[in-house]
């Protein structure tokens, strides 16, 4: 099974830019976006053909946002993690089945004063595990999506000048490794040890024909699922938005 998540910043704008050619490109068996900015009504467009699809939109018009489309049709689906401050925003969707759960999630954005670093770090995050905890009691999980935050000084260009902007600042990063402590695996840096792999850039500067980024979009899997990772890859020469699609493989 291929597996792709995309913050896709947009949707309809995204469309505009070759969306749905890339689509077709990638062929997954399995596609997460973020950041959809539209409910599925606005959003006029021949899907590709033999998908179930699944929206999460934000109470806020033009905000947040997740979607699932999917070939095999899940045993269940679930919207929000219980969290009201968060689920309002449409930031996860849940689709069991039969190998794994998967979680597609859109973490909330520090943003850059820092002023929701607390919503973030004190109460999503420890939620938002909660929650794949107890997913991962009844069948291993695999989360996806833009966590707004990279890891390690590797994930990200310029670690010495962003200590301390959002998602890279001390707190954010905790939440990763709780995470990984946690018994989930990251997928890319699991196969990938070097640097210069990065999932979103700014439009400033050139900063994406200069590979100046920061790796924010991920795939977790549950230790328990190593055995059937086949590979992890970025794509960074798909565009239509400033982050690229990330995924992995998985043979059951």
């Amino acid at each position: 099974m291929k597996l792709i998540s995309w913050n896709v910043n947009g949707v309809r704008a995204a469309i505009r830019k070759g969306f749905l050619d890339s689509f077709v490109e990638m062929d997954p068996d399995i596609l997460c976006l973020q950041e959809t900015k539209a409910r599925p009504e606005q959003v006029e467009s021949q899907w590709p053909d033999g998908y179930f699809h699944y929206w999460n939109p934000a109470e806020k018009s033009g905000y947040s946002g997740t979607a699932v489309f999917s070939r095999q049709e899940p045993i269940s689906v679930n919207y929000g993690i219980g969290l009201k401050a968060g689920d309002c925003e449409g930031r996860v969707i849940t689709l069991e089945f039969p190998l794994f759960t998967l979680v597609n999630v859109y973490t909330p954005n520090s943003k850059r004063d820092l002023s929701r670093l607390p919503f973030r770090t004190r109460r999503w995050d420890w939620a938002f595990l909660r929650y794949l905890k107890r997913l991962e009691e009844n069948k291993p999980v695999v989360f996806c999506g833009d966590l707004n935050a990279a890891h390690e000084e590797i994930d990200l260009a310029n670690p010495k000048t962003n200590r301390r902007n959002a998602g890279f600042t001390d707190e954010e990063r905790r939440g990763i490794r709780r995470y990984i402590r946690s018994g989930f695996v990251d997928t890319f840096r699991h196969l990938h040890k070097g640097g210069g792999h990065y999932s979103w850039w700014t439009y400033r500067g050139d900063a994406r024909e200069r590979n100046i980024g920061w790796r924010l979009d991920h795939y977790f899997i549950s230790d328990s699922l190593l055995p059937c990772l086949r590979s992890a890859f970025i794509l960074p020469a798909v565009m239509g938005s400033d982050h690229c699609p990330v995924g992995i493989t998985i043979d059951p």
